[in-house]
């Protein structure tokens, strides 16, 4: 099972862009690219398996516009306990909705928040 998403991107570099590149900045909205095949990626490890994956709004338009500003095709590859799951964002049609989620993921902080969001269907995805 892939726990991180250094896992994940070791996974991906490893058995199907052999160019991936990290992002040059921690704080950047995409996680990694690759160059032949025009992918501009945005990297999420679930450790629960969910059959729809959520997708902050803010992320969404921030891949859009940085991949559009290059070419490239903005994707969203998720893993979960049952897989690893690509969404190609240009693709799949958003239906976005207001939630109240943790402000973050990554500190313990019990605040919520107000995030615009979509849950993409796995059965939109690739199963890689």
């Amino acid at each position: 099972m892939i726990e991180t998403e250094a896992d994940l991107f070791t996974y991906l570099k490893s058995r199907y862009m052999s160019d991936l590149e990290k992002a040059r900045h921690e704080f950047d909205y995409h996680d990694c690219q690759s160059d032949t095949t025009k992918r501009h990626i945005e990297l999420k490890c679930r450790h629960k398996h969910y059959d729809e994956l959520i997708l902050e709004k803010d992320k969404y338009d921030a891949l859009m516009q940085q991949a559009g500003s290059l070419g490239y095709t903005p994707w969203y590859i998720n893993s979960t306990p049952q897989g690893v799951y690509g969404f190609n964002l240009k693709i799949i049609k958003m239906t976005w909705t207001i939630r109240q989620l943790p402000a973050t993921t990554t500190f313990n902080n019990p605040q919520t928040i107000s995030k615009t969001v979509t849950y993409l269907k796995i059965s939109q995805g690739a199963k890689l």
